[in-house]
């Protein structure tokens, strides 16, 4: 199942399914199954999530179901909404910092003996296809394709056998970040908390979908050329790790999102430096997930 957070015109965004190129509300899908809501319940992700967590399974037998019977029709297609982050409104956006070996070299830092934990706000999320405007703010904008957790079940202090049961799907992240803010001071949260720049989507792939999450492709494109490539089974603290690790000293709600690291190839290690500007176009893929595709403005 491909949960979507989806938007016409000026209205909020709500929850829907994606299917190939067409999306479909989800709280008509599931008009007159045992998980129908009332028709003035606002149906966001972050809702289902909070109701259906730890039923998803179900939850996506009973769309399929509907969606067999041909009813009822699509919203529109992928062109004709717009896709926001497929969680709108997380209460936390949390991100792990060196967790791939071949980039913590180009860094030149140790590797790390914990997963290095940061935060940044809902405000920095932006869709799959929204324009960057991070421009002027920063001219040293730099990329980093991620695989990006949704937490579905609330978690605290769980094993890390126990983790991978809280998690509803992934998600695609591009940790932009504005090094010349991120060095500025000792902490990283002004480069990394800038408005707008954390696009996000295109949806929220159940676990069931993705398959092994330890062996995904990561890839980051500039303009065309690839810049990142790169595989989950590199990481150094698996997706079940880290949410485990978390967990102990926070609790985790449905909704939450956790970026789980970037490879090597990001644009300050570079030689010349490959700074995002005006016009650039950047695109993060996952396999079984899918891509963010954004412009620089």
């Amino acid at each position: 199942m491909k949960l979507v957070s989806y938007a016409r015109g000026a209205n909020a965004h709500q929850a829907g399914i994606l299917v190939e190129d067409s999306v479909y509300d989800l709280a008509r899908l599931l008009r007159g199954t045992t998980y129908g809501v009332d028709d003035a319940t606002a149906l966001t992700v972050r809702t289902v999530l909070d109701r259906f967590g730890d039923q998803l399974p179900e939850l996506s037998a009973a769309v399929d179901q509907q969606l067999a019977a041909g009813s009822p029709t699509a919203v529109g297609s992928v062109d004709e909404v717009h896709l926001g982050p497929p969680v709108t409104d997380p209460a936390k956006v949390l991100c792990i910092g060196l967790n791939y070996a071949d980039h913590v070299g180009e860094t030149g830092r140790a590797l790390p003996t914990h997963p290095d934990v940061f935060a940044k706000f809902a405000s920095t999320l932006i869709g799959p296809a929204d324009d960057i405007a991070c421009s002027s703010v920063s001219d040293k904008l730099d990329f980093e394709g991620e695989v990006g957790v949704v937490i579905g079940r609330r978690c605290r202090r769980v094993t890390e056998e126990q983790a991978l049961d809280h998690v509803a799907g992934l998600t695609v992240v591009n940790d932009l970040t504005a090094r010349d803010l991120q060095y500025n001071g000792t902490q990283w949260l002004p480069g990394k908390a800038v408005d707008g720049s954390t696009p996000c989507g295109p949806a929220l792939v159940t676990l069931d979908e993705v398959g092994d999450v330890q062996n995904l492709q990561v890839s980051t494109w500039v303009d065309g050329e690839q810049m990142q490539s790169s595989t989950t089974a590199r990481m150094i603290f698996s997706v079940a790790a880290i949410v485990s690790y978390v967990s102990q000293f926070l609790e985790l709600s449905p909704g939450d999102i956790i970026a789980t690291g970037t490879p090597e190839g990001i644009g300050s290690k570079r030689t010349p430096p490959r700074w995002l500007a005006p016009g650039s176009t950047v695109e993060v893929r996952v396999q079984h997930v899918g891509s963010v595709r954004n412009t620089v403005r």
